[in-house]
């Protein structure tokens, strides 16, 4: 599987972002993703869930952005997206997308989101 993230910018706290995130690869692989997925990695190095989408659109949120992100997929376009509202300096980071097909954990590259206080 193939990830590519866009959306990453810089913004002023209150202001959004929209993240996306396409996969690609093989039918049979794509058909076979279990759950996709935005990252942090923030200064702390440690690249933690933000939210998480499952088969049957099941989401999940890390506490400090529930209710402020969404995310949603695409499935006929294997595309995740990330809508990031009320952002806080503190969401500042490297945001990467992230999908489990079976056991095996895919990673595509970062995108840098920036807020400003």
């Amino acid at each position: 599987v193939q990830l590519q993230a866009s959306g990453g910018g810089w913004v002023q706290a209150g202001g959004s972002l929209r993240l996306s995130c396409v996969a690609s690869g093989t039918s049979s692989v794509l058909n076979s993703i279990n759950t996709m997925g935005w990252y942090r990695q923030g200064s702390g190095n440690q690249r933690e869930p933000v939210a998480t989408i499952a088969r049957g659109d099941i989401t999940n949120y890390a506490d400090d952005v529930a209710g402020r992100f969404t995310i949603s997929k695409d499935s006929r376009r294997n595309t995740v997206y990330l809508q990031m509202s009320s952002l806080k300096p503190e969401d500042s980071g490297v945001y990467y997308c992230g999908v489990r097909v079976i056991r095996t954990d895919y990673w595509g590259r970062g995108t840098q989101v920036t807020v400003s206080g």
